[in-house]
């Protein structure tokens, strides 16, 4: 059972917070997209992370590299299916407790207790918050501008995946590895690591780098003309394992690289930035008045910022909706509350969208995966790491 409550006080103390963990690059950037009916643009530096921003298991924000919009941290559907009779058990306990309070006052000719509406404009309440320990977020996405050389970004990054999975064994000297190209010209990159840290958890992570349309030397919106990197770290263990002991040892990942790149392929130059999102579900269209912050192809994902609660939440609620009916998991984590829409349709199309409260701001990040493609929550069978084609 899935359900909101009023946190009222946890969304104005959250608005209250402010971080001090992150990194931001001090420059000056050109205004995220919006439309000409929208409000004034938001400082798009106010939503940005810089290098060296924690992203999970001890991977960080790489050099070259710049962070739109907060981290996703998602609960897995494998994680919540481990749960989900706990869940069930605690709430079917306190409908019982309501219950008997209510036939009490019954009873005693008193007024009926009732529970307090959820205002509208207010996250819920924690899905799992009936639940003695919480099942904490094992999945956390990360979506990056990359500002420096791609060829040098993405190696700092596979380097800090061989360090965090010392077994991965990922070719950090060749990005013809992980690289497509036509006529040398980068096209799409994908890497992906599955094994287990020095701690002994089991995670996978995958890397994604999209230099835009080359046909048509378009670069993706509002990605400055740049390209596109996303990070997805996963816990694929155990679930209720994974929840044990959960602090990371420290690891110091490597910030330089070693050698120089042998896969001769070049970055192709973009003449012009494109204004609409290409590859969303069916018959959706991005409202007009949202401000974007990045937006992906491979995988399809749309960052946005709100000055508004219930616009953010809306979006990711009608994103999710053109795919099939959301189920709703809501998350407090740290000083946010995420809440995940997730869907899923006849043919395997997968959408995800995250409303995110946090001090910095309110968000939607919206990701859809097609069926038979990668990307967040589609997730698909995870195989024991022993059996894993690693």
């Amino acid at each position: 059972m899935r359900r909101k409550a009023a946190i009222a006080t946890t969304a104005c103390l959250l608005m209250l917070t402010t971080t001090a963990c992150e990194t931001r690059t001090q420059r000056d950037d050109p205004e995220p997209s919006v439309s000409a009916s929208a409000p004034a643009p938001v400082d798009v530096a106010e939503h940005e992370s810089g290098p060296q921003s924690p992203i999970a298991f001890g991977l960080e924000v790489p050099e070259g590299a710049t962070q739109l919009g907060p981290l996703v941290r998602l609960r897995s559907e494998r994680l919540i299916a481990a749960y989900q009779p706990e869940l069930d058990a605690a709430e079917s306990q306190r409908e019982a407790v309501e219950a008997e309070r209510r036939q009490e006052a019954e009873d005693a000719g008193e007024p009926t207790p009732t529970e307090t509406p959820t205002p509208e404009t207010q996250p819920g309440q924690d899905t799992f918050a009936s639940v003695e320990n919480p099942p904490r977020p094992d999945t956390t996405v990360s979506v990056m501008r990359i500002d420096t050389d791609p060829t040098d970004t993405l190696r700092h990054v596979l380097t800090q995946v061989n360090a965090v999975v010392p077994g991965a064994g990922l070719v950090t000297d060749d990005i013809g590895e992980y690289c497509e190209a036509e006529d040398r010209r980068v096209t799409a990159c994908f890497a992906q690591a599955r094994g287990e840290t020095a701690d002994g958890r089991d995670v996978r992570v995958t890397v994604t780098v999209d230099p835009g349309d080359v046909a048509s030397r378009t670069a993706r919106a509002s990605s400055h003309s740049q390209p596109v990197m996303t990070v997805v770290a996963e816990y694929v263990g155990d679930p209720r394992a994974g929840q044990i002991e959960r602090e990371t040892e420290n690891i110091d990942v490597p910030r330089d690289v070693e050698g120089e790149d042998r896969s001769e392929l070049i970055w192709p130059q973009m003449d012009e930035e494109a204004t609409d999102v290409d590859g969303l579900p069916e018959g959706w269209e991005l409202p007009v008045q949202t401000t974007v912050l990045l937006t992906g192809s491979t995988p399809t994902f749309v960052a946005t910022a709100s000055d508004r609660v219930r616009q953010a939440d809306d979006l990711a609620q009608e994103f999710s909706a053109a795919v099939g009916e959301p189920e709703i998991d809501i998350v407090e984590d740290l000083n946010e509350i995420t809440t995940t829409y997730r869907s899923t349709n006849s043919k395997g199309d997968v959408a995800v969208a995250a409303y995110i409260l946090s001090a910095r701001g309110n968000y939607a990040m919206l990701f859809y995966t097609p069926e038979g493609s990668t990307g967040p929550g589609a997730e698909g069978p995870i195989e024991p790491l022993e059996s894993a084609d690693r």
